[in-house]
């Protein structure tokens, strides 16, 4: 895993720990009833799609909180381009306690790889332009930290992680303040002698007016709302070189290079993590390595 694209454990093991109450907090009868306590073997999760691979050190977290006793092998490293059969995890150890684990190891194998998966197509798409491909917060809740992460695997970048990562001042603020009489460049300037030191004011524009009263008012960057490319090139033509400029809303695979040529610096997809389609895995045991003595070494 690339140095830069590293997962905060103690917020991954608090999701899994969710995840798991979710998933058996009554037991899982069927291993219960079937499975004898003992029976020791290996299972692979194979990929049955191409595409970026990102979940595997969760996937290793989560058997390990099923039990510590799990070995997990992880035979290609995240962020890698993956093909249909190939091998992404080998477990081994007690069956009943794979098993436990199997369909949560997959739903966050397939969710984290699909996004992966999505965002490199859109930074393929824009490779060799100044526009970077970040995400939004328009994650699954409960899951911003690994879906975020995700994107990174995938090459794209992330926008605010929380409400106090920036101020970026959007529709609704606006409407507010105007009603008490300011115009948004007052809004905008005021956003900025209050902002803490370092963090930076965002304002979303519709139009080149206001992307104007933006420039005037201090903004660090001004989102271009559900502009057309042509608009969008417009307006970046009016702007200092140091404000830096956004383009988001209605972006998708068939026109983000368009986007990209207008030449703003971001570009930012909702549907990086709430459309992205999930990247299909399956897990299966290895029926020749089943074993009923604990002694029995695992092959």
């Amino acid at each position: 895993m690339r140095d830069e694209i590293q997962l905060d454990n103690e917020q991954v093991d608090s999701i899994i720990d969710l995840a798991l109450a979710e998933d058996l907090s009554h037991g899982d009868i069927t291993s219960q009833t079937l499975i004898p306590p003992g029976l020791q073997g290996k299972a692979v999760i194979t990929a049955k799609a191409a595409g970026v691979l990102a979940g595997g050190e969760v996937v290793k977290r989560v058997f390990a909180k099923v039990d510590p006793a799990l070995k997990v092998e992880l035979p290609i490293v995240e962020g890698a381009e993956i093909k249909p059969g190939e091998v992404v995890a080998a477990i081994s150890g007690r069956v009943a306690a794979i098993l436990k684990g199997e369909r949560l190891a997959l739903n966050f194998l397939s969710r984290l790889s699909g996004i992966a998966s999505y965002t490199a197509r859109f930074v393929a798409e824009t490779k060799g332009f100044r526009a970077k491909i970040y995400d939004t917060r328009k994650t699954t809740p409960g899951l911003r930290h690994l879906e975020k992460y995700a994107v990174r695997l995938g090459g794209g970048q992330n926008h605010r992680l929380h409400l106090g990562s920036a101020i970026l001042v959007k529709d609704n603020h606006l409407a507010a303040m105007r009603s008490l009489g300011l115009s948004l460049r007052d809004v905008v300037a005021e956003a900025k002698w209050k902002a803490p030191q370092g963090l930076v004011v965002e304002v979303e524009v519709n139009t080149p007016d206001e992307a104007m009263a933006a420039v005037e008012g201090g903004a660090d960057v001004i989102m271009l709302d559900n502009m057309s490319p042509d608009e969008m090139r417009r307006v970046r033509d009016l702007i200092p070189e140091h404000i830096k400029t956004e383009a988001s809303g209605g972006i998708t695979l068939a026109n983000v290079r368009a986007v990209a040529e207008a030449g703003v610096d971001i570009i930012s997809i909702g549907a990086l993590t709430h459309s992205a389609p999930a990247l299909d895995f399956s897990l299966e045991l290895e029926p020749e390595t089943v074993s009923r003595s604990d002694s029995e070494p695992i092959k």
